[in-house]
């Protein structure tokens, strides 16, 4: 076999590998939504009912996960879980985004004295560590789930902002751009005629990436107790609640939170990743 054709055959062995990695984290991405949306249309148990005849109950019978140390359906919370913790976390990403996409817009695309004003205050914001401000702000504000999810989506929009400065730095100068200019064209046309269409690709890779951190962060607060408020759980308050009891050993509450917080953040890495790579192979 010649080196060409060597070339060609491993060229086509890493793009299936590549397209693989894609398919799995959707794949992965599309049973997590089923499991908290659509699976608790068939299991109807309730995650609040208490029973106490049946505390830290292992999985079986009536209970396929068991119960918590106050009888609760370890499955119902689960789910119910999962739901408080998506409906939180792709909200916040989205909020993410446009903030960083419209702030990185108008930077990139304003005068230079204008952008180097607000590349200041964006470096400013990106010294504060983020976490140690959301947990401030968590603990001296009520936080009901729209405050969170504002608190999640403001706080995080910095590196998404100076990526899309970057991008339209490079791209301002462009001859499709400066024709646009010298027709008339004002920003919103340029912004998403021109650049949205370039960057495009770079932007679905990196809102992959911000769903995953704000689920992640989303845990990180709710295991400290700050995050999604009771009654209502996500997965990192289930997973805090059965780390008090892990002297009892009740593994079935322990794994499944953990197993999803970690599916949710392969989901998202393998999908970016996946779309890298067929970024990587188109261009």
């Amino acid at each position: 076999m010649s080196g060409r054709s060597a070339s060609v055959m491993l060229g086509r062995i890493v793009g299936i590998r590549r397209s693989g990695v894609l398919g799995v984290g959707i794949g992965l991405a599309l049973l997590i939504i089923a499991l908290c949306f659509l699976l608790p249309l068939a299991y109807t148990a309730d995650p609040y009912v208490l029973h106490p005849a049946s505390t830290l109950a292992s999985p079986g019978g009536a209970f396929p996960l068991g119960t918590d140390e106050i009888g609760r359906d370890a499955l119902a919370r689960l789910l119910d879980a999962g739901r408080s913790t998506l409906l939180v976390a792709i909200p916040a990403a989205v909020i993410t985004f446009l903030a960083g996409l419209v702030y990185g817009l108008g930077s990139g695309l304003a005068p230079r004295w204008l952008d180097s004003m607000l590349m200041r205050l964006l470096d400013a914001v990106l010294a504060l560590p983020g976490l140690v401000v959301l947990i401030f702000f968590a603990s001296i504000l009520k936080l009901a789930t729209p405050s969170l999810i504002l608190l999640l989506g403001l706080i995080s929009w910095p590196p998404l902002a100076r990526l899309v400065r970057n991008e339209t730095l490079a791209q301002r100068d462009r001859e499709f751009i400066q024709a646009s200019r010298q027709m008339g064209a004002g920003f919103l046309h340029i912004a998403t005629t021109h650049l949205l269409r370039v960057m495009a690709p770079v932007l679905v890779v990196n809102f992959t990436f911000l769903v995953g951190d704000m689920i992640l962060v989303l845990s990180a607060l709710s295991f400290l107790g700050l995050g999604v408020q009771p009654p209502q759980t996500s997965w990192g308050g289930l997973l805090e609640s059965a780390l008090q009891l892990v002297a009892l050993d009740p593994w079935w509450l322990i794994l499944p939170p953990g197993l999803l917080i970690f599916a949710s953040l392969l989901s998202a890495s393998l999908i970016g990743q996946g779309l890298l790579a067929r970024q990587g192979r188109t261009s």
